[in-house]
């Protein structure tokens, strides 16, 4: 059983999402430490870039705040290094095609099987186009992590059959960020999902509070958080450590009830 099963075996995961790098290298290290002691099953590193499409301004604003202190893709490998000696979690990157097309998709995949990363989220690298990134990956054992978005309807068999790792369903419509509400019929979603599917499937965009998480993670098999931790660092910066851990705990005891 590979680490990103692992993470589901008979439990619900939570998966929590920081920036590489931000405010700091050490802080963003420091956080997603913070999230693996109150309980995260998986770690999303995000790897910043310039024009983070899928993104809200609250994981915008990350993104800025990580490149203008420095981070970079290879500093994010080292990033990662460092969190793989400490814990058997799976490790996944986050972040949009252009940094790993001109890193090199074999490049990028061998350093990430060197160093212990399990798996590539790309939020605008279409299904039916990654077959180039995909095949690198394979060559070096690291899962293309596929989304279903709630327009995904005729695609859902298609992208879920030849889904790895696990399957990231987006909750709604639009960008990253906090929501009150959803609108979105997931139970249909996650139905269909079932369906076809052969890994486990999250949800994720928008899941702000232990209520939320509870609801989400009764129809799949684990939530996603990226904004509302995010949110955390902008208030408090270098010193959110103990405030992500305080969240994250909340959130992780919601996905286990």
């Amino acid at each position: 059983m590979n680490r990103i099963q692992n993470a589901f075996n008979n439990k619900k995961a939570f998966i929590g999402f920081l920036t590489a790098g931000d405010p700091t290298y050490e802080a963003s290290l420091e956080n997603m430490r913070a999230m693996i002691k109150a309980g995260a099953d998986l770690i999303e590193i995000g790897i910043p870039f310039s024009d983070p499409i899928a993104e809200g301004p609250v994981i915008q604003g990350a993104d800025v705040r990580a490149l203008k202190a420095g981070m970079t893709t290879d500093k994010a490998f080292e990033l990662a290094k460092t969190l793989r000696s400490e814990t058997d979690i799976p490790l996944v990157f986050m972040t949009y095609l252009n940094p790993v097309f001109k890193y090199g998709y074999d490049r990028f995949f061998a350093k990430c099987a060197e160093i212990g990363v399990d798996g590539l989220i790309c939020p605008d690298m279409p299904f039916e186009e990654k077959s180039e990134a995909d095949a690198a990956a394979k060559a070096h054992g690291i899962s293309v992590i596929s989304m279903i978005a709630p327009t995904s309807e005729e695609r859902i068999k298609s992208i879920a059959e030849s889904a790895e790792g696990f399957l990231y369903i987006v909750s709604s419509l639009g960008v990253t960020g906090v929501r009150s509400e959803f609108s979105t019929d997931l139970g249909s979603i996650m139905e269909n999902v079932k369906k076809y599917a052969k890994v486990p499937a999250a949800i994720g965009f928008g899941i702000s509070n232990p209520e939320q998480a509870k609801k989400m993670a009764a129809i799949s098999d684990g939530v996603i958080v990226g904004s509302a931790i995010v949110r955390i660092i902008e208030k408090y910066g270098e010193n959110s450590a103990d405030e992500i851990y305080k969240f994250v705990r909340s959130m992780t005891d919601a996905v286990n009830s």
